[in-house]
């Protein structure tokens, strides 16, 4: 879906182990990485969307994560100039995202980047909370500044919580 100011719905997805790192994907055929992404179909909700596409391109399922919360609203970055494809009806000039701050409740064996036809990533590590806002490709570095500030505080109740046990 693209909205009238030429944004994709779009959801972003911080998955937390059980230790506060962050999943890294390594994109396809590329040296680049970033957090699982996607968008958002016609007549879906945001929450249903972020399942959806945990599952299609990690592989984990809705009982395999703990949603922890969302951002209030939708963080958007534009495209460079040279990515944005004008033959395209609608023309889409960036995403709008919401994004939600996951853990999972697995084992790292259940990740499987072959559940569909077209994978998203062919590696990932677990990094640093931060470590993603200062090594994401350059135009998105801004919204996953103000998502992982905007969701810090649900990440150190996670962190307090392994501190505790």
């Amino acid at each position: 879906m693209i909205d009238g100011d030429g944004f994709r719905h779009n959801v972003g997805i911080i998955l937390c182990n059980c230790d506060g790192d962050v999943f890294w994907g390594k994109r396809i055929g590329q040296t680049s990485y970033q957090f699982p992404q996607g968008g958002v179909d016609y007549g879906e909700s945001c929450l249903d969307a972020m399942y959806r596409e945990l599952h299609e391109e990690i592989g984990l399922k809705p009982e395999h994560v703990k949603v922890l919360g969302s951002t209030q609203d939708w963080l958007r970055y534009r495209l460079p100039k040279h990515m944005i494809r004008r033959y395209s009806k609608p023309v889409c000039i960036g995403q709008k995202q919401r994004w939600f701050l996951v853990r999972m409740l697995c084992d790292e064996s259940r990740l499987d980047f072959e559940t569909t036809e077209k994978p998203e990533f062919d590696g990932w590590k677990w990094v640093n909370y931060w470590m993603p806002a200062k090594n994401v490709v350059y135009f998105k570095r801004n919204v996953y500044k103000r998502a992982l500030e905007e969701l810090l505080p649900l990440h150190a109740e996670l962190k307090k919580t392994v501190v505790e046990k």
